[in-house]
């Protein structure tokens, strides 16, 4: 099948075969899935990456390439992605929806508001910030002494980092790092949902006692804003397959995954799926190990180590040897949590057969699989290989970094040991002894290095990272690990996108 026209999404909803109650079209190139109570069928691939550089590595390129090539080779696959956040798209890094042949549609619109699943994150977040402090000016019958649920917006906007209320400071956080959008992400149905939400913290007293989300009897109202924003979006590849896009938490300050439900809902549809986790594997891949399949038990078939010539080159400072030391980090950890750590080379037309020499001998090197793909240039035929290489994998292993009782404390060093750290410095230490929750935790640092620190590429040794804050996101389920100089509210750059457009 070619790629000539952008296909209607009734074509891929007849694809998947689904009853007129299972879907619900939101004009003639996407649609709303709601499908309940299947038997998961499919295999999972997790898609991850080297640390990214300026140039971008081409996870999601990968992602929808592959998924095109499976299902030319005759099995039914999905592709299961996040959807964009706005601040990226007018800032630095763009859009979301892959390049070339290798890409979904309609990509204008999944790139701005999409189904409308952030708008709806955003309201809700920001109604409950409105009703906390409606409660503290109507006499505040539960004592809050202190509010820490914050406002967030899906703009990078520096001037909400730090403002003042009538009553303290606030702190913007982007949508995408935002608790709300990890719950949603996190939350299996609609009752675990409201459920989760129910538990969110929004303030303590003056000691310390929590206050959660349902004793402002709110759970109710929240949940109404985010009954459709539960619902998995369903779009179209150039070539017609089927991708669920949902959720979008970023990984550098947030889990870095798409939605359970979308994951769940692609299993019971597909021989195949297709998904990824943000940034380098430090970060996404190591966040959907650790904190999504240890609520829902997924257990992928390989993982596919996506890298480029370019990418491999930053990380050396210009020299292809000296970079494949990143690569071989995120190798050897992947490894501790899969049988099959396939390395695919997204190839541009500047790479020589010599450098592509030497990366293939050295993943032979350390026992891995290595494929050259060119899903961009050659869409549905690009990962022909790599698909080839996968349809054959079956994968028996488990790991987990830490086991959920150990103090935070303890979990931080084991994580910061997989990194490669040898100490760590807290500047919040208190915080650290006083938070007794049986929770994973979520790292939050900079994706560009394998450290907290942004400038140390390649495979850095004998480093200290810095602990700076934790907060506690208990209707998520997780505590976040505030590292180096981490911002939860990006800004935009001189040269940011929003210059370069234009409208027809």
């Amino acid at each position: 099948m070619g790629c000539d026209t952008v296909k209607k999404i009734i074509e891929v909803i007849n694809k998947l075969n689904l009853s007129d109650d299972e879907y619900e079209l939101y004009g003639n190139y996407k649609a709303k899935l709601n499908i309940k109570n299947k038997d998961k069928k499919g295999k999972l691939i997790l898609i991850t990456s080297t640390n990214p550089t300026p140039y971008g590595e081409g996870k999601t390129t990968l992602n929808i390439g592959l998924t095109d090539s499976l299902n030319k080779l005759g099995y039914k696959a999905i592709s299961t992605l996040r959807e964009p956040s706005l601040g990226p798209v007018f800032g630095r890094k763009g859009g979301a929806s892959g390049g070339g042949l290798a890409k979904v549609e309609p990509e204008l619109d999944i790139n701005l508001h999409f189904t409308g699943d952030f708008h709806a994150i955003t309201s809700a977040n920001n109604l409950l910030c409105s009703i906390i402090d409606n409660h503290m000016y109507q006499g505040n019958e539960l004592n809050i002494d202190e509010v820490v649920f914050n406002r967030c917006l899906d703009i990078n906007d520096r001037e909400l980092r730090n403002i003042k209320l009538n009553n303290r400071e606030e702190h913007f956080v982007i949508t995408p790092a935002s608790e709300l959008m990890a719950i949603l992400c996190l939350s299996k149905d609609l009752d675990d949902l409201k459920n989760r939400i129910s538990k969110i913290i929004v303030g303590y007293t003056k000691d310390k006692k929590e206050i959660y989300v349902s004793d402002l009897k709110c759970t109710d109202a929240l949940t109404i804003l985010l009954k459709e924003a539960i619902k998995p979006n369903l779009v179209g590849t150039l070539y017609g397959n089927p991708c669920i896009i949902h959720g979008g938490p970023f990984a550098n300050i947030a889990h870095g995954c798409n939605s359970i439900i979308a994951t769940n809902t692609a299993l019971t549809l597909a021989d195949y799926v297709v998904t990824e986790a943000g940034f380098g594997s430090d970060l996404g891949a190591l966040k959907f190990f650790d904190i999504k399949s240890r609520i829902d038990n997924f257990n992928p078939i390989c993982v596919v180590i996506n890298t480029t010539i370019k990418s491999l080159k930053y990380n050396g400072n210009d020299n292809l040897e000296k970079g494949l030391e990143n690569l071989k980090f995120h190798i050897e950890n992947m490894q501790k949590f899969n049988d099959n750590v396939i390395v695919s080379l997204n190839k541009f037309e500047s790479d020589t057969e010599e450098e592509i020499k030497i990366v293939k001998n050295y993943t032979k090197e350390l026992n891995t699989d290595f494929v050259v793909s060119t899903m961009y240039q050659d869409g549905e035929d690009g990962c022909i290989d790599l698909a080839n290489i996968i349809i054959n994998k079956e994968n028996t292993k488990k790991y987990e970094i830490y086991n959920l009782e150990d103090d935070l404390d303890t979990k931080i060093k084991k994580v910061c040991k997989l990194y490669g750290c040898n100490d760590i410095e807290y500047k919040c230490l208190d915080k650290i002894k006083n938070i007794n929750k049986n929770y994973p935790i979520c790292i939050a640092k900079t994706p560009a290095s394998i450290t907290d620190d942004k400038n140390k590429l390649g495979y850095p040794t004998n480093f200290t990272m810095t602990v700076t804050d934790v907060k506690v996101f208990n209707g998520a389920g997780f505590i976040v690990v505030y590292m180096g100089n981490i911002l939860t509210m990006p800004g935009l750059s001189k040269d940011s996108n929003y210059l370069k457009m234009h409208i027809n």
